[in-house]
């Protein structure tokens, strides 16, 4: 049997026949692609995505190298159980939490884990051959014991969120079955853990449910229910949150769901749960000559879809993962976390993602309550760190005082998390998202820190001591003058698009001429602050937030490189203390700043697995930091790609602006910029072959297109487009909302769409290959 496992299953996209997986069964659903290997597929997205699956031919033992499931809700993982005949099936959802905001956020509003499903078997586990494929989202494979084996096929449906477990065993493995075992509901968070903490009672178990009242009131209910047919077994799980609410009927709800799912049929599900999977790939492209970080790229896109909803909990720490054997990070962390793991949501056109401005849209009331009381006059806000999905920071929680003996590392969350947010108006130019969450919680959160900013004997607006994040406190700290002078030129700029005549303008101009410089040094650059240097390696890029992402400064210009070179090459020459996102976002700096082979290399040496500081890139593409783990740099390296291949700051479209020579090809397809522009374009051979750009909303194009000699211009009929030249490589186009512009070579035409581009060695699947 372990020898037919491995005809059926190694190598393969689709994971087993339409013999082992029945369509019409009502425990089973039919294998996509006949079992045709990937390699031969008719579609280049499919193709590409298929690739990148995960597999896995040793036992996992955790969730730094299991596969993953999940819907943005519910998550699943699957691992060594404790026993030699065991698997673990653990489960938990983005929004099981406690509600005791007499805490500290990470304390009183801690997700809390769920529990887990335990397959157990009649033999010991001998061998796995197990496959996660991205395109369907979905779990393949089979397992050998001394007793047998069994194939199954695991998913978390996409729209209704059920987990569906689907086994079939051979002779000798008919008993494998199912069984729950919830876990404690407490936090497992040690960190300034409260004296008169106490857990959250046990819960009600009943026939297929476990019923978890919370202290606080509310709860939430795991039901599920097997279905048999002959040998093969269909698991049907839900986990149902009410809070506030009465957790019986939670109870009801996922009891109820479970039914529904079970009647559904298989099929039926897994058929709309592959629609929206395939439709959610084709959204973008990109394909480069390093397969491994290809498939990395992919992996992060699951990871994102898996982890967060644009109607759902923003990104945490752990995603929709509750680790088994908990660390300190129980929340969302909004002190750096939030910020790079999400912006690759806008590059990579899933604005259906985007969790963090619906955060502020629907729970900006709760901002006023981070703000010190002696300040809460309804003019000023802030965002305490960690908070809740729906920031909250605990309500005798806030962010302290600039200047007394309160400071924290807190006062730039809020500012920091609407960039977030006004990268998300900048690549949709939807005036909504301006008018309706940047303006007014920019204004308020500007207001905050205007209150702390002082004339100083030179006419400056100076500010008072504050915290560089993890670094050192500092007068005139870099870290907040950037997103003090970020914040009052988008408000200034934001006034104008909305047209408001806002009497606060008069201020914000002020502060955006007179807002003291930062600090520096002559050799090194751009200092923490005011008499502070950076002194010893630091993994935290907050005095550099000017450079990038703010991108105060442009390297375009003239006058700013030599001291955007000379920070940079500061925070660089110190790495022992660096953590993944230090290289991530020292990339994407490289990369801004035209130096496509320093890009690489600091993206490579990430993903490349290397361990510094105790921190590197896990088997499966999550993160650990000591014992402490976490998915926010991975994903945070998906931007530094996207840097590599388009920018859009500043009012010019750059395609391909630091792609390394070692990419002699790479092909993208509908990348999404600054200006709500779709690229599409090709190299190959080291020279860009051709670009699309279709307009979404009719900005102004100023195109820095990267290709030797004249070029034509031509809409996507082939008709010529008028265009003017805007400097060295560079046109200036114009092109009416929903209009598209084709760049060539002169004489040259488009020849086909994205494609895959040829490998430049072999490359290792992610996971547990070997």
């Amino acid at each position: 049997m372990h020898e037919l496992s491995r005809r059926r299953f190694a190598g393969t996209a689709a994971g087993a026949t339409a013999a082992l997986w029945l369509a019409g069964s009502r425990t089973a659903w039919a294998a996509p692609g006949g079992g045709a290997p990937a390699s031969h597929g008719p579609d280049v997205y499919e193709r590409t995505v298929r690739a990148a699956a995960m597999r896995w031919r040793r036992l996992p033992t955790g969730w730094q190298d299991a596969p993953f499931l999940a819907n943005g809700f519910l998550g699943a993982q699957l691992y060594r159980g404790a026993a030699a005949n065991t698997l673990k099936l653990m489960i938990s959802h983005t929004q099981v939490q406690d509600q005791r905001g007499q805490w500290r956020g990470g304390t009183g509003y801690s997700r809390l884990p769920v529990g887990h499903f335990t397959l157990t078997l009649a033999g010991e586990i001998t061998a796995v051959e197990w496959t996660l494929d991205p395109y369907d989202a979905e779990l393949r494979g089979t397992l050998t014991t001394t007793r047998g084996s069994l194939t199954f096929s695991a998913l978390v449906q996409n729209d209704s969120g059920a987990l569906l477990v689907s086994t079939r065993p051979s002779p000798g493995e008919e008993a494998a079955a199912w069984s729950f075992q919830w876990l404690q509901a407490a936090s497992t968070r040690l960190i300034d853990k409260p004296a008169d903490y106490t857990p959250n009672p046990d819960p009600r178990v009943g026939a297929g449910f476990v019923e978890q009242p919370l202290l606080a009131g509310g709860g939430w209910t795991t039901a599920w229910r097997e279905r048999r047919e002959g040998t093969g077994r269909l698991l049907a799980a839900r986990l149902v949150y009410r809070f506030p609410g009465d957790v019986r009927q939670a109870t009801a709800d996922a009891v109820r769901a479970v039914d529904r799912a079970l009647s559904t049929g298989p099929g039926r599900l897994v058929a709309r749960h592959r629609e929206w999977w395939h439709a959610y790939y084709r959204r973008s492209f990109f394909s480069v000559p390093d397969k491994r970080l290809q498939a990395f790229y992919i992996l992060q896109l699951y990871k994102l879809a898996s982890t967060t909803r644009a109607g759902g909990p923003t990104l945490s720490e752990w995603g929709p993962w509750y680790p088994e054997v908990g660390n300190s990070w129980t929340a969302v962390w909004w002190n750096l976390n939030v910020q790079i793991g999400m912006p690759a949501v806008n590059g990579t056109n899933h604005p259906e993602l985007d969790s963090v401005t619906q955060a502020f849209r629907r729970f900006e009331k709760n901002l006023s309550t981070s703000v010190p009381p002696a300040y809460r006059d309804g003019r000023s806000y802030a965002l305490g760190h960690p908070s809740d999905w729906q920031l909250r920071a605990g309500d005798t929680y806030d962010v302290g005082v600039p200047g007394s003996d309160r400071v924290s590392d807190n006062f730039g969350n809020l500012t920091w998390a609407l960039h977030n947010v006004w990268l998300s108006y900048r690549h949709s130019m939807d005036l909504a998202t301006l008018r309706d969450v940047v303006y007014p919680i920019l204004a308020k959160a500007v207001n905050f820190y205007a209150r702390f900013l002082h004339e100083g004997g030179d006419g400056r607006l100076h500010l008072l001591t504050t915290r560089s994040p993890e670094y050192a406190d500092a007068a005139d700290c870099t870290y907040d003058l950037s997103l003090i002078r970020w914040g009052v030129r988008t408000l200034i700029e934001s006034a104008r698009l909305l047209r408001v005549d806002d009497p606060r303008a008069r201020q914000w101009h002020d502060i955006a001429a007179r807002l003291t410089p930062y600090a520096e040094d002559p050799a090194d650059g751009v200092m923490i602050g005011k008499d502070v240097p950076l002194a010893a390696s630091h993994r935290h890029h907050s005095h550099l937030l000017w450079l990038y992402p703010l991108r105060e400064r442009k390297w375009d210009r003239q006058g700013d490189r030599d001291v955007m070179r000379r920070s940079l090459a500061h925070w660089t020459s110190m790495r022992s203390a660096w953590h993944g996102y230090s290289y991530a976002t020292s990339s994407s700096m490289y990369a801004v700043m035209g130096e496509p082979e320093k890009a690489l290399d600091q993206l490579t040496f990430f993903t490349d697995g290397n361990t510094v500081a105790d921190c590197g890139l896990t088997p499966n593409t999550m993160y650990r930091e000591g014992k402490n783990l976490a998915l926010e740099s991975p994903l945070a390296a998906v931007q530094s790609m996207l840097d590599m291949a388009v920018q859009g700051d500043g009012g010019v479209l750059k395609v391909f602006p630091s792609v390394s020579e070692r990419w002699a090809d790479a092909s993208i397809a509908s990348l999404r910029t600054e200006g709500a522009f779709l690229v599409d374009a090709d190299r190959s051979g080291g020279a860009t072959r051709w670009i699309r750009i279709r307009s979404e909303a009719g900005e102004p194009l100023t195109l820095d297109h990267g290709i030797s000699g004249a070029v034509d211009v031509r809409d996507e009929h082939g008709r010529p487009l008028s265009w003017h030249g805007a400097g060295p490589g560079r046109i200036a186009v114009r092109l009416p909302r929903g209009a598209t512009a084709v760049v060539t070579p002169r004489g040259a035409r488009v020849s086909g769409g994205p494609r895959d581009v040829p490998p430049n060695g072999p490359a290792e699947p992610w996971g547990l290959p070997s």
